[in-house]
């Protein structure tokens, strides 16, 4: 079975939590690393192998990018998926959005399995897109994607800085649903 390598963004805690909501004081790194878990638990379900980049919610070595793609190397990575939560000066930024790296490459297919299945099952959730090549993906040049040999996403699942997306990024069933639609996608990319 493929080898998935999840990669719950940031160290967490006093470390690197990433962003955090400035009125419930919710961290990124909190979120980032329950929802991660529950994909793990789907996928190992199906019979997949995961490896997370980070089990602990304060965890020293992962606030090295290049640790974290080395792990993901040196397991010989099928996939990696990096879960993230977007923040903004703006209350009102919201939305979900999935990276890869610059040009046309497997990760492109992988990140429009992952945002069909996330837009599918969440439709209030605007879909902030890059159509410019034919696909959703935005393309950046994140350490994560770039130094990974297997095919990467960074994908940023809501606004942690909107109240109410941060509302749902902090409720048990909302991470569920999501845990389950990266799953699937992660899922429709081996169909």
């Amino acid at each position: 079975m493929p080898k998935i390598c999840l990669d719950p963004g940031h160290a967490g805690g006093n470390i690197d939590p990433g962003s955090i909501n400035s009125e419930t004081g919710l961290q990124e790194s909190t979120v980032n690393l329950a929802i991660a878990s529950l994909v793990k638990e789907y996928l190992i379900a199906v019979g997949y192998q995961v490896l997370m980049t980070r089990t602990r919610e304060e965890q020293v070595e992962t606030d090295s990018l290049k640790y974290r793609c080395e792990l993901a190397n040196n397991w010989g990575a099928d996939l990696v998926v990096s879960l993230h939560c977007n923040s903004a000066t703006s209350e009102q930024a919201n939305g979900t959005e999935i990276y890869t790296t610059l040009g046309e490459t497997d990760g492109d297919r992988l990140a429009t399995y992952i945002i069909n299945q996330v837009t599918a099952s969440f439709s209030d959730l605007e879909l902030r897109a890059d159509w410019d090549d034919g696909d959703p993906d935005k393309e950046e040049n994140f350490y994560i994607l770039r130094y990974t040999d297997a095919p990467a996403v960074l994908l940023e699942m809501a606004f942690i800085s909107n109240p109410e997306e941060a509302a749902k990024l902090a409720d048990s069933a909302w991470q569920r649903d999501m845990a389950r639609a990266v799953a699937r996608g992660i899922s429709d990319y081996f169909v």
